[in-house]
């Protein structure tokens, strides 16, 4: 290996200041592009024409970034929007041809990804169509994920383990009579990987156990929790919902029909690693070619899950840095109001947590100042609730 080599090697994470700042502008664009969505979700908005939107602003976005470098560098959309309403989990992003709408009172989950040269920002938002404060069932459902996710925010710190975050969300959940949704994993993040191999699993069971790891310096994660008013263990219920797809760069197969081999040839092209929405490819071809494809293995889908009917879920995703100076959550988006029926002022151990910093301590520091009003980041849940590609182990 060369040193010019070495040095490109070395400098993937977060000791290159370049990386941190592509990190940071991909964040950026993709707050944007959520607010966006967001400020549409109205009654009778047609769901894939709000998935459109968000993919659309950050392919602008990103267009207009590093155009007159000497390499050419990869950017646009890390995960394709996906708009997921009321017990359906993840992943819904239909279609051109589908007519669903939002309606009044909808629990929407957004849930979105840039990159730039493959450094990955993604983010997912509950909201829910209506005027004034959230109440009942959905503020509770969508306060516990808010609380997991600011619990995650404390607890993934370097020398701390992905199980004591596994282990506290599911105490944050309960405490608001919710359920952690089973199968969602939070991933590292690396240069053109959406998926590493370090994760933080939502619940653990004997089915889907996972190697305890350490979390270290100058990594970065994206931080993934849905909780549930059900059961907590979704379903795939049709998988013609099935639209994100990733193709799995380790697989190879000789595929025997010709509609397969030409939707294949154009994944690889336009998509060749990150995941990608079937509504970019030939409508009709695509659906008979995808399913060669994901059959042996050359793609990698994203099912929709649902919980049961009249379950409520919310989805928070944030992407986080691990600096040197302390962890810097780098996406996210204001809630709504909430008066959630549950409270945690009486759970001394979640108070804890919520009392955690989240940045490292410097020799003969002053006093630490307060955080500002409407600054969600370092209050506790209940004061001004915040706002996380959702990739599932069912996935």
């Amino acid at each position: 290996m060369s040193d010019d080599e070495a040095r490109e090697e070395k400098e993937l994470d977060l000791t290159s200041p370049d990386v941190v700042t592509k990190y940071k502008s991909a964040a950026e664009i993709v707050n944007k592009a959520l607010q966006l969505v967001v400020s549409e979700c109205k009654p009778k908005a047609k769901i894939v024409d709000l998935c459109e939107k968000g993919d659309a602003f950050i392919r602008e976005q990103t267009r207009n970034m590093y155009k007159n470098v000497k390499r050419k560098i990869e950017r646009g959309v890390g995960f394709p929007t996906c708009v997921s309403v009321n017990n359906t989990v993840c992943h819904f992003s239909p279609l051109g041809s589908d007519e669903a709408v939002l309606e009044a009172n909808d629990i929407v989950k957004i849930d979105m990804g840039c990159h730039i040269d493959g450094f990955i920002a993604v983010v997912a938002h509950t909201h829910v169509i209506q005027e004034g404060p959230v109440t009942g069932r959905a503020a509770d459902v969508i306060a516990a994920a808010n609380t997991a996710a600011e619990v995650a925010l404390r607890l993934v710190r370097p020398g701390k383990k992905n199980k004591d975050v596994t282990e506290a969300i599911q105490k944050v959940a309960a405490a608001y009579d919710c359920k952690i949704v089973e199968g969602v994993l939070s991933h590292q993040l690396k240069q053109f990987v959406i998926d590493g191999n370090k994760v933080i699993i939502s619940v653990t069971n004997p089915e889907t156990r996972v190697d305890e790891v350490e979390f270290e310096e100058n990594e970065v994660y994206a931080i993934d929790i849905v909780t549930s008013t059900g059961e907590g263990k979704p379903k795939l219920l049709d998988e013609k919902q099935t639209t994100i797809y990733k193709r799995a760069v380790d697989k190879s197969y000789h595929l025997k029909m010709k509609s397969s081999r030409f939707i294949f040839s154009e994944i690889s092209q336009k998509f060749p690693i990150m995941p990608f929405s079937a509504r970019a490819l030939e409508e009709k071809r695509a659906r008979l070619g995808l399913v060669e494809c994901v059959n042996h293995d050359l793609l990698q889908p994203y099912p929709v899950l649902h919980e049961k009917p009249g379950d409520l879920v919310a989805h928070i995703k944030f992407t986080l840095l691990l600096m040197p100076n302390g962890s810097d959550r780098v996406t996210s988006h204001p809630l709504q109001q909430l008066q959630p029926t549950k409270t945690i002022d009486d759970n001394p151990e979640i108070k804890a947590w919520l009392a955690l910093g989240t940045k490292t301590k410097k020799k003969g520091g002053g006093k630490k100042k307060k955080g500002k009003k409407g600054d969600g980041r370092d209050d506790s849940a209940d004061a001004e609730p915040i706002d996380t590609a959702s990739n599932t182990a069912a996935a």
